[in-house]
């Protein structure tokens, strides 16, 4: 069992826990809510919190395959407004904010995030590791071969399993000796990584226990599900769903998803299917 410390809250992670993605784009590969007025985000952030979301992840940048990012500064005007009105309009809510820039992990903090989803597992900015170490809050470190404008041209590992699990070696500790306390990691599926990288991963995701420290499965409507399916990440829910199981089976402790309510009945069937197979 983990328990994150988010600010003072504390975050059991004895059963899994489902994120709900808030992306503030316009051109996400799936569900970009920029157009969306306030009060939509709003409505959008209490469903998933009533269908059983423990964290909502709030996010300005759009990192699909072929993407070039935004500025710090034009990604704070996205989510700094977004996270302060969801955290008005829902004080128990547990908000992540899904940055690489140290900045906006600083500002979004104050604004009510307690933490903080970077994909570049700090690589992207020097002086993320050290401010999410002084906000005291926890970190979600992914993996990533590339960049989201490079990644998904023709990625390859000679081990794809062991290449990511010595990245999160070397980062836990790194993350541990800037005194960062609780860390998340996040393979990565799908950024710089083939379909047939993603189905090992998950397949295999038990081997990153070792690294004591939750796992965070992304693999809500992405192309691994459409492209092997031969649908659209419209059509991707049963798919995600499928995925989702599976690597809940094989030791997610977090899901991220677009789709909580679903999320949230695959985490409950897995957790009484446990309980009658013991």
């Amino acid at each position: 069992m983990y328990i994150i410390n988010c600010l003072g809250r504390p975050l059991l992670l004895n059963a899994p826990v489902v994120m709900g993605i808030i992306n503030v784009t316009s051109n996400s590969f799936y569900k970009g809510f920029l157009e969306n007025t306030r009060e939509e985000i709003l409505k959008i952030a209490g469903e998933m919190l009533d269908a059983g979301a423990g964290i909502l992840d709030v996010g300005g940048q759009t990192t699909k395959p072929g993407s070039l990012p935004l500025s710090a500064s034009e990604e704070a005007a996205r989510v700094l407004p977004v996270i302060r009105s969801i955290k008005k309009a829902f004080p128990a809510a547990i908000i992540s904010v899904d940055t690489f820039y140290a900045t906006v992990a600083r500002k979004a903090v104050g604004e009510g995030a307690s933490i903080v989803n970077d994909v570049s597992g700090g690589n992207w900015d020097s002086d993320m590791l050290d401010t999410v170490a002084a906000l005291s809050v926890p970190y979600v470190c992914m993996h990533m071969q590339g960049t989201p404008e490079t990644m998904q041209q023709n990625p390859t590992y000679d081990d794809v399993v062991q290449t990511v699990l010595q990245f999160f070696i070397d980062r836990v500790a790194l993350c541990r000796q800037k005194g960062i306390k609780d860390v998340i990691i996040d393979p990565g599926f799908g950024f710089g990584k083939t379909i047939a990288h993603n189905l090992t991963l998950v397949n295999e995701l038990q081997k990153f226990a070792v690294l004591d420290v939750p796992i965070l499965a992304g693999l809500s409507r992405k192309s691994t599900v459409y492209k092997t399916l031969g649908i659209t990440p419209d059509d991707a829910l049963n798919g995600t769903t499928v995925l989702n199981t599976i690597a809940l089976l094989n030791g997610a402790h977090l899901l991220r998803v677009h789709d909580v309510k679903e999320a949230v009945e695959a985490v409950k069937l897995v957790n009484a299917y446990r309980m009658h197979s013991q």
